[in-house]
């Protein structure tokens, strides 16, 4: 295959990707080479909605990064895993649904970013969306995107909810809609009990078309540049080293990890950074692998009084294992039951201080115990719920660990650099309690694991350091920004600034990361990027 040429490349094949090669080989005459280094995700434990467990914590069908050594979280390393597979990242997600505020998109065009406020993202949320319940003008029906009601929810969400609403946090019809400021079950991106991925939706259906070429398990190596002009990528296939001509266009879809690493592994990044790796300095682009953002949660976690998992929580019991063995045979069979859980069942989002624009805490409610991204184990049954910062102003950086492409990235999100990220958490973290000590619990409440005093800052701030860690959602490393901006890595037409017939297109190029989950606005700006490509 080597030297075989076509239209457009794309490097990476997740959220962004798969929508890309999706929409661009609509065109008959237009042919698209999709690169993947992950496998295939024809796996039960991507398919199954519960297979979560396992996909996010051990490594499997995963880049399982760690972070360097956080000064914020007192010297410890921040797990960092990221989605190796076709589908990348939203084959093994939690499958929430959640766009974020409509200012942060709003926020995005204050910053010189033209075509991309809340209006003008919107049709592009609406044109991948097929939503199974919500009919109203934020939402749409036929997209590829499927997203559903949970088929199985715990009876534990109601706890949870009716506590959100003697907190202060009412119901909302929709997170998605005019407000952000609520609480509801979480819409999932599943169909019938399965997961429904950027892969499951774009590609899968697609693989007969003649102009489409998937290539799974090929690890990038490189961009070729000539005379500042992107003309194809090199990458591994096992021991084979493989370049692929763009007549068109190279398009980095490989996620805020992989982008910056691959960009910078080809002479596009800061330059000292580069020619310490002993890489040739093709164009000094100091923001690439710069503006690092990342959601930051802590996890306030309690045992129920109640020992099985038919009470509406999973766990490690006896009982638990025959819950378990039940599930594996109804999703089986029926695709219902404990496996079409994605265990983030609920969620609630609100302001800590009326002066911020939008909600700057995510209250995410899990229906089983998550301690160390559920790595380490408690014997019995629990639930607990994530407090996650929304907008960080801590700002971190991705930078090459060696010149050699098969080496991890040195991962550094600064997490809490900022005073006001500790600050706003710890009220997160407060409402968070007060939320799980609320009598609507009182029937099923035991002990907290990690005892904490609501009142005690000292503690909690320590508490935070010790124990909160990511809440999967790194963006920022390309950003979209104006030629005033000299962090800019590309213009708002996500074309990357002084190197010819190469874009980006994933979560790397968002200035700022937004109020919410990251998969839905991802998948929203490559259904948007589709249009740009074949407008220019």
């Amino acid at each position: 295959m080597t030297n075989q040429s076509f239209d457009y490349v794309i490097v990476g094949a997740g959220s962004a990707g798969c929508v890309l090669a999706s929409r661009l080989t609509e065109d008959p005459n237009i042919s698209v080479c999709l690169l993947e280094a992950g496998k295939k995700d024809n796996t039960p434990f991507i398919q199954a909605p519960a297979g979560v467990a396992a996909t996010v914590p051990w490594g499997f069908f995963s880049w399982h990064y760690d972070t360097v050594p956080q000064k914020g979280l007192n010297g410890r390393l921040g797990m960092q895993p990221r989605g190796k597979v076709l589908g990348g990242s939203s084959s093994i997600n939690a499958m929430m649904y959640i766009r974020g505020a409509q200012w942060d998109y709003n926020n995005w065009e204050a910053q010189g970013n033209s075509g991309w406020s809340y209006k003008d993202v919107l049709p592009y949320f609406k044109k991948a969306e097929n939503n199974e319940t919500i009919k109203d003008e934020y939402h749409s029906q036929g997209g590829p995107l499927n997203v559903a009601e949970l088929s199985d929810p715990s009876h534990y969400n109601e706890f949870f909810l009716d506590a959100c609403e003697e907190n202060g946090i009412p119901r909302k019809p929709d997170l998605n809609g005019a407000s952000q400021d609520g609480c509801r079950m979480n819409q999932v991106t599943q169909k019938g009990g399965e997961r429904g991925s950027a892969a499951k939706g774009y590609i899968t259906p697609n693989l007969a078309r003649e102009n489409l070429t998937v290539i799974t398990e090929a690890h990038v190596a490189k961009i070729e540049i000539n005379d500042d002009i992107a003309t194809g990528v090199t990458f591994y296939q096992g021991k084979n080293r493989v370049t692929v001509n763009a007549n068109k266009e190279v398009i980095m879809s490989a996620g805020a990890y992989g982008t910056p690493q691959i960009l910078q592994l080809s002479g596009l990044g800061p330059k000292k950074h580069l020619s310490d790796m002993g890489i040739d300095v093709v164009k000094d682009v100091p923001g690439v692998g710069s503006n690092l953002q990342d959601h930051i949660s802590v996890v306030p976690i309690y045992k129920t009084k109640i020992f099985t998992p038919s009470k509406g929580t999973l766990g490690y019991s006896l009982g638990g294992g025959f819950d378990v063995i039940k599930g594996i045979y109804q999703w089986g069979f029926k695709r219902k039951g404990l496996l079409t859980t994605n265990f983030a069942e609920s969620a609630g989002f609100y302001r800590t201080n009326e002066n911020v624009p939008a909600p700057d805490i995510e209250i995410t409610f899990i229906t089983g115990i998550v301690d160390d991204h559920t790595r380490k184990f408690h014997i019995g049954h629990g639930y607990c719920a994530h407090a996650t910062l929304m907008r960080p102003k801590s700002r971190g950086t991705l930078r090459l660990a060696s010149s050699d492409p098969m080496a991890d990235p040195l991962i550094d999100p600064n997490y809490l650099d900022s005073d006001e990220d500790m600050d706003t958490l710890v009220k997160g973290l407060q409402k968070t309690i007060d939320i799980l000590e609320s009598k609507h619990f009182d029937k099923v409440k035991g002990k907290m694991i990690y005892k904490l005093d609501r009142d005690n800052i000292p503690q909690l701030k320590e508490h935070i350091r010790n124990h909160s860690d990511t809440e999967y959602h790194p963006v920022g490393t390309c950003k979209m920004g104006p030629d005033s901006d000299p962090m800019a890595v590309i213009d708002d037409q996500l074309r990357f600034k002084g190197i010819a017939k190469l874009r980006v297109v994933d979560a790397s190029v968002m200035p700022t990361l937004v109020s919410g989950n990251t998969n839905a606005p991802t998948i929203m700006i490559a259904e948007k990027a589709a249009d740009l490509i074949k407008a220019s």
